[in-house]
């Protein structure tokens, strides 16, 4: 078969030739590369030469790299374009992926082992230094130190846990796509915005209905609960929302949960750790389960006294507005939302207008070009994946090139939800040239409707910048080593780039640079634009409790000393009741639609949201001191942090951008919590 995957990509930076793969391609890719990939590993282990860094260490990490393209194709597909074919071939890759696992490979790891014994580190760069000890710990992980029967046991979990994860995400995929709200009474409109009756009656069309269509896709599902004056649709939408992967039956993922979990630990304990959760911190910033705990509860003592206060003032405004019984968490959003309009006069639909998303997309290019001197150029000559992704060519000051960028913003079927950053093609150098990536930013924005622009909300436009802050951290890498490159560092520090370039969004001066009214062309008003800053803390206190209650519950599941217990959701609710504010709702759960711990690898984790949001108000502070758009500050974050990816501790990389280590006190300041 004349395979494209296993051919030259003779593209444009060598791109992905997404026009000529079909669905049929991957495994035998996949197999195939997989058998070049044992190939070079065999050539390390019967090398005759006496291990040494270069001939091993470097060798392996230089191994598999026509695997690593093809498999970051098929499963970047299975989360952004996919379908019942691409499912279960991703899950078919996943398996055969899973086999293949070179830890346990006896003669490879005597050869890593006896280079990490013998080798005199002060002839290793720091980053060879890092790759050194990564590989070697890498390869104790992963069960290379076992005993041949737990390393059989070990593989068995490794390739059951692949499997799970994928089904897991596909569950929540079919239950949010099986999921739609019908109306054909216009009066059942009342209180949505017209960009949102836009959108639910072009969806409606594109079904061959009459009347307004809403899903569970963000751009839909977040305007109706925000906005919707139905309070019995309102409970309808969340219902929907908070059920995925919680209807009983085939699809659903309550006892995916506990094999997951329990399979995990089941493995953490093979390793010599106590739960998954000690395992898993051994290699990030936090270290312990007791430090991350204590983190999360130094928050939230600091916000609880704010959540109640702040839950107190919004139960008690829609008691003013005719609220007949207790708050519920379907009304927590349309009235918190009546509330910010009454006290800073303006809601999120009054900004949408002036966030064109070709004009946001302009002025986050044009932020990367005042901060770090990028320019980027669309070159629709570069193939895609779906017609709605554009790909752009990221060059630096000298008018050299740096990266590929595609960019994938609206929602459709065969799309997971969400947003998130990825890479075709990670950076990386060898003796002859600079690899340069391929980067890829997904989200679930409105799509432009027959007569009206993409607009975004405020918070879609932090989560643009969000997304570019990984995206900068993919593409100005400069590392030597694949493994060690763009955002392949400790997970609590990978969010630092993210969330500390949304500080932007609340910058004056940016916001002016692109920032133009759809119709008038008009810049923010001022006092508009107070009232974006204003209001930046608005439920500080809530949303502090609600991501917090999140770690909290990802901790209790990975710190857990028996097996779970039959009624999840009463587990739950104990792992979360620090947190609470609402009464628990029957059949809603977090965990069953939670892919960030079951399906996304941050699994005993999720804290790190809040850990790098420490470090990155503690980060802007520093702009905030010599300006937003100094150029040496920005230098500093580039060279010290966002070219170095993993190739040292973090806590080092961030000591010298900061001149100290980082402290949570700007965080709190900033929040309005201290």
């Amino acid at each position: 078969m004349n395979n494209p995957l296993l051919t030259p990509f003779n593209t444009a930076h060598e791109t992905a030739p997404f026009k000529d793969i079909e669905n049929r391609h991957f495994l035998p890719a996949i197999e195939a590369t997989i058998a070049e990939a044992k190939a070079e590993i065999t050539a390390i282990t019967e090398s005759a030469a006496a291990p040494d860094f270069k001939n091993t260490i470097e060798a392996l990490s230089q191994s598999g790299r026509r695997l690593d393209v093809v498999r970051n194709i098929l499963f970047n597909l299975n989360s952004a374009e996919t379908g019942d074919e691409l499912q279960q071939i991703a899950q078919k890759a996943a398996a055969l992926l899973a086999q293949f696992n070179p830890c346990l490979d006896g003669r490879l790891f005597a050869r890593v082992s006896a280079v990490y014994e013998q080798q005199d580190r002060t002839a290793l760069t720091p980053e060879q230094q890092t790759l050194l000890e990564q590989t070697y710990e890498g390869f104790i992980r992963c069960g290379a130190a076992l005993s041949e029967t737990d390393k059989q046991r070990y593989q068995q979990i490794a390739e059951r846990l692949s499997a799970l994860s994928l089904t897991f995400q596909e569950n929540v995929l079919a239950d949010q796509n099986a999921f739609s709200l019908h109306i054909t009474d216009e009066s059942d409109l009342e209180g949505l915005p017209p960009s949102a009756r836009t959108a639910a009656r072009d969806a409606a069309r594109q079904r061959n209905l009459d009347g307004w269509l809403f899903s569970l896709h963000a751009p839909s599902y977040m305007p109706f609960m925000k906005y919707s004056a139905r309070r019995h649709l309102r409970h309808q939408m969340y219902l929907a929302f908070g059920q995925r992967g919680n209807h009983g039956g085939t699809r659903d993922n309550k006892h995916i949960i506990r094999e997951i979990v329990a399979l995990k630990h089941e493995k953490a304990r093979l390793l010599g750790y106590a739960d998954h959760a000690a395992f898993k911190l051994k290699h990030r910033m936090a270290e312990t389960p007791d430090t991350v705990m204590n983190f999360l509860t130094q928050l939230h003592n600091a916000a609880r006294p704010h959540a109640v206060r702040e839950f107190a003032e919004v139960a008690e405004y829609a008691r003013q507005c005719g609220l007949p019984d207790d708050l519920q968490p379907w009304d927590w959003t349309f009235y918190a939302e009546k509330l910010k309009d009454a006290r800073y006069g303006f809601n999120e639909e009054e900004l949408k207008p002036y966030f064109r998303l070709e004009n946001v997309i302009n002025g986050v290019f044009a932020l990367a070009t005042r901060l770090y001197g990028l320019t980027f150029r669309e070159n629709p000559n570069i193939q895609t994946y779906h017609p709605d992704v554009k790909a752009y060519e990221a060059y630096d000051t000298d008018n050299q090139f740096v990266a590929v960028l595609y960019m994938d913003f609206f929602p459709r079927e065969g799309k997971r939800s969400g947003a998130w950053m990825t890479d075709f093609r990670a950076q990386y150098s060898d003796q002859s040239r600079d690899v340069r990536p391929h980067i890829s930013i997904v989200t679930n924005f409105t799509k432009p409707a027959e007569k009206s622009p993409s607009l975004l909300t405020f918070n879609e436009v932090t989560t643009i910048l969000h997304e570019f802050g990984h995206a900068l951290h993919g593409m100005l890498s400069r590392c030597r080593y694949s493994d060690l490159s763009g955002t392949s560092v400790f997970l609590d520090f990978v969010e630092l780039p993210s969330q500390l370039h949304e500080n932007w969004a609340y910058e004056r001066e940016w916001l002016d640079s692109f920032a133009r009214h759809v119709d008038t062309g008009a810049k923010i008003p001022a006092e508009l634009l107070d009232k974006i800053i204003g209001a930046r803390n608005f439920l500080s206190g809530y949303f502090f409790e609600r991501q917090l209650s999140f770690g909290f519950l990802d901790m209790a599941y990975y710190q857990y000393v028996m097996p779970l217990p039959d009624d999840l959701a009463a587990f739950e609710r104990d792992a979360t009741q620090l947190t609470a504010l609402f009464a628990p709702v029957e059949g809603v759960m977090t965990g069953t639609a939670f892919l960030h711990i079951f399906a996304g690898g941050y699994d005993a984790g999720y804290y790190s949201y809040k850990w790098a949001e420490a470090l990155e108000a503690d980060a802007f502070a520093l702009f905030a001191e010599h300006g937003i758009f100094d150029r040496q500050t920005a230098d500093s974050l580039r060279t010290n942090i966002l070219e170095r990816g993993g190739s040292e501790h973090p806590m080092l990389l961030y000591s010298r951008f900061r001149g100290r280590i980082p402290s949570p006190d700007a965080l709190l300041r900033r929040s309005g919590l201290l």
